[in-house]
């Protein structure tokens, strides 16, 4: 008894859970800003810094992603079958401070892609298994609301990605790309010292027993496709956007970052709201309605004549990016479960796939015309959509109602 309050109590175990979330989010919010400063300015030193020719940045920019993947792969089976995913998180933190480091004094192009290949890609497992042990801290604690933390980590990721691009703006005009890797450097080791200091090891709940290969593979598989053609056509609207508004609909260009910005700072709200929706409904109805507003998005926005119709649109945007990436990664824990790591990475290696997806897609729609980008990015929508109906269909139980979840399964 603490104050009054039983430390068994709902009360407490919500004190315990958030003593150990908070510093979670803190490290999550450092390392997304990390990357926030780097990535929207990868190619541009690429191209600038290094010298490296179009085809060579376009290899650079394919080979990290997929040397993401396999390692974050193999990380997520091996953190779910011991108690080390605190010193993952570690490992991974100081490998892409090693990285940002180094990075910001190589210019030499073929050891860059060693480095990404290796330290960035290992630092690249920080994300899922960030989502993971928030999962487990949860299971171990009692509590069952364990897809609200997951959101509510994810909009500190979105928050990250509001601050980061003007920061890494004021950094390239004060002191150049080295300035922005150093940065990128301290923000890893911060998180690095926020895991050493304040986080505990997370044991895998031995109650939890793995569902039959048969039986969860194909669903979870065919999710995780849906996720990464859904993430492709948000990419390929990205992307598209300021092409979009400048050349069909003749807006001025800042206008695009007006729109992407209006809808990064609506996600945030969204994503705290579609984590409290996920305490009272099953995450399959909340993901598959996301992708709805993600159909309609992108066929309204093809069909739009004024950029400030894209701009008004930019609710059903911020609302599909809400549902699908915020509760994204706890349906797939659920599909999993007893492999959070595992269901974690797997639905995170959904975007990398989707960046190689959306490219050729954008270079199809700058001959076809730039509204076309939106009228694939309704039709993978639309794909998206079929499958996790098709998943919710014939595998009911993997989106169960949360007042039947026992303690142990997300919530």
């Amino acid at each position: 008894m603490v104050s009054g309050i039983s430390v068994d109590s709902p009360a407490g175990v919500a004190g315990r859970a958030g003593r150990t979330l908070v510093p979670l989010g803190v490290m999550f919010f450092f390392v997304g800003l990390s990357t926030a400063v780097v990535g929207p300015f990868m190619s541009l030193f690429l191209s600038t810094e290094v010298r490296a020719g179009p085809a060579y940045v376009g290899a650079f920019l394919v080979a990290g992603p997929v040397a993401g993947i396999v390692s974050s792969s193999l990380l997520g089976r091996l953190s779910d079958r011991r108690p080390i995913r605190r010193r993952l998180l570690l490992s991974a933190a100081l490998a892409g401070a090693a990285g940002s480091a180094a990075t910001a004094f190589v210019r030499e192009y073929w050891l860059l892609l060693a480095l990404t290949m290796t330290l960035t890609a290992l630092s690249g497992a920080l994300f899922p298994q960030s989502f993971a042990y928030a999962r487990e801290v949860l299971q171990q604690r009692g509590s069952t609301h364990a897809a609200m933390a997951i959101s509510t980590l994810r909009m500190v990721f979105s928050v990250s990605w509001v601050a980061g691009p003007p920061v890494a703006a004021f950094l390239l005009q004060a002191g150049g790309f080295r300035a922005l890797y150093l940065t990128a450097t301290a923000m890893y080791l911060v998180a690095a010292a926020v895991v050493l200091l304040r986080l505990e090891e997370a044991s895998p709940p031995a109650h939890v027993e793995r569902p039959p290969a048969g039986r969860a593979g194909p669903a979870v598989w065919t999710t995780v496709a849906a996720f990464a053609l859904m993430q492709a056509a948000g990419v390929l609207g990205v992307q598209a956007m300021s092409l979009y508004l400048s050349h069909t609909l003749h807006a001025q260009v800042r206008d695009a970052g007006l729109v992407l910005g209006l809808c990064a700072a609506l996600e945030i709200p969204l994503m705290l709201g579609f984590g409290a929706l996920s305490t009272r409904y099953p995450l399959g109805r909340l993901i598959i309605l996301g992708s709805g507003f993600g159909v309609l998005y992108h066929a309204l926005v093809a069909l739009a004549a004024h950029s400030w119709q894209v701009a008004a649109l930019q609710a059903l945007n911020a609302s599909f990016i809400a549902a699908v990436q915020g509760l994204g990664i706890s349906y797939a824990q659920e599909l999993l479960p007893g492999e959070p790591g595992r269901a974690a990475t797997l639905a995170g290696n959904a975007y990398p796939i989707a960046a190689i997806l959306a490219g050729p897609l954008l270079g199809l729609s700058a001959d076809l015309g730039y509204r076309y980008a939106y009228v694939a990015g309704a039709l993978l929508c639309s794909a998206g959509f079929l499958l996790l109906l098709a998943t919710a269909r014939s595998h009911p139980s993997a989106a169960p109602a949360p007042a039947a979840v026992p303690a142990g399964q997300p919530g």
